[in-house]
C-alpha cells in the first residue's frame, strides 16, 4: 500500500513539474512576442513622446527580462549541462581514443 502511495506522489510530482515547464514556455513564448512588438514600436515611434516611450519600453525590457531570467533558473536549476557521468564517460572515451592511436601508430 505504502509504495502505491509513493508511486502516486511521483505521478504528481512529475505532472507539476511538467506544468511549471510547459508555463515557462508560455511566459517565453509571450516574452518574445512583446519584445519584438517593443522594438518595432521603438523603430516607428516619432514626435514630441519619443524619450518617454523610449525609457517606458527599455523599463519594460529590462524588468520583463529579470523575470524570464528568475523563472528559468527556477525551473532548470536542478539541470547541469556538464554532469559527472557525461564527464565520467568522456575522459573514457578520450583514454580509448588514446589507446587506439598509441597502437596504430608504427615507427
Amino acid at each position: 500500500m505504502e509504495s502505491h502511495n509513493n508511486e502516486e506522489q511521483k505521478l504528481l510530482n512529475a505532472k507539476k513539474r511538467l506544468r511549471r515547464l510547459k508555463l515557462f514556455y508560455i511566459h517565453l513564448a509571450g516574452y518574445l512576442i512583446v519584445v519584438a512588438l517593443l522594438v518595432y514600436n521603438l523603430y516607428i515611434v516619432e514626435g514630441v513622446y519619443k524619450n518617454d516611450i523610449f525609457s517606458l519600453n527599455l523599463s519594460v525590457l529590462v524588468f520583463w527580462t529579470m523575470a524570464i531570467i528568475i523563472h528559468a533558473w527556477k525551473i532548470f536549476k536542478e539541470k547541469t549541462v556538464f554532469r559527472k557521468s557525461w564527464e565520467d564517460k568522456k575522459i573514457a572515451s578520450y583514454l580509448k581514443k588514446d589507446e587506439t592511436e598509441e597502437t596504430k601508430m608504427w615507427e
